[in-house]
């Protein structure tokens, strides 16, 4: 049985949706040297934007939301192109990509989280969709850009701060705390600890082989 129908609202959704697409869209127009076209801007917008509720929803086993509903398209779409038109002025303001990347990731966490939730998935489960959910767009991004996936390697607590904001939320939820203000946890959570990542140079350090010592020493 559900624990609690699904709660989030779909102008919340569409938010989401939103300034997922306005953010791969500066990404994506600010990565000069890779000579993408204005098509290719709008579809790594619609990636980073749509990715990670498609591959939220492949998980849950539901319909894809994004497919089933025009709003998702038409408002991500929008927003690439506005992200788009509006590079050259934030194109010396970096730390927009990077505060819109946390707000976006928080936000996908909790949509994911809570759905999960909702379906009767348990709190480690929830707290896995969230993940998913926070990343998948950054994932379809680096896909498309031919460049390896930015959680697996050494960098600023990028999954880190997905899982901290998704598990605040299924935390809270299975303590009884209404999902909106569960949601708003997680992506205050998600979005500091980002950025406070970001700003200290927080990171995991990298692997390293253990020496093994030579037979006979």
């Amino acid at each position: 049985m559900p624990i609690t129908p699904f709660q989030v609202a779909l102008w919340i959704e569409l938010l989401a949706a939103g300034l997922g697409g306005l953010q791969g869209a500066l990404f994506a127009a600010g990565a000069r040297s890779r000579r993408i076209d204005v098509l290719g801007v709008i579809a790594i917008g619609l990636a980073v934007s749509l990715g990670g509720s498609l591959l939220r929803d492949l998980v849950l086993n539901q319909p894809p939301v994004v497919v089933w509903s025009n709003w998702y398209l038409i408002v991500a779409a929008a927003s690439a192109i506005l992200g788009m038109v509006l590079q050259p002025v934030f194109a010396r303001a970096d730390w927009l990509i990077t505060v819109l990347d946390a707000v976006v990731m928080g936000l996908f966490g909790a949509i994911g989280a809570s759905k999960a939730l909702s379906l009767g998935v348990g709190v480690a489960g929830a707290l896995v969709v969230g993940v998913i959910g926070a990343i998948g767009g950054g994932m379809l991004r680096d896909v498309m850009l031919g460049q390896p996936f930015s959680f697996l390697h050494v960098s600023t607590l990028y999954a880190v701060a997905a899982g901290a904001g998704t598990g605040a939320l299924a935390l809270l939820a299975k303590l009884g705390t209404p999902i909106p203000i569960a949601g708003v946890v997680c992506v205050a959570v998600a979005t500091l600890v980002r950025l406070a990542a970001v700003h200290f140079d927080w990171t995991f350090p990298e692997q390293f082989a253990i020496p093994l010592k030579p037979k006979g020493d």
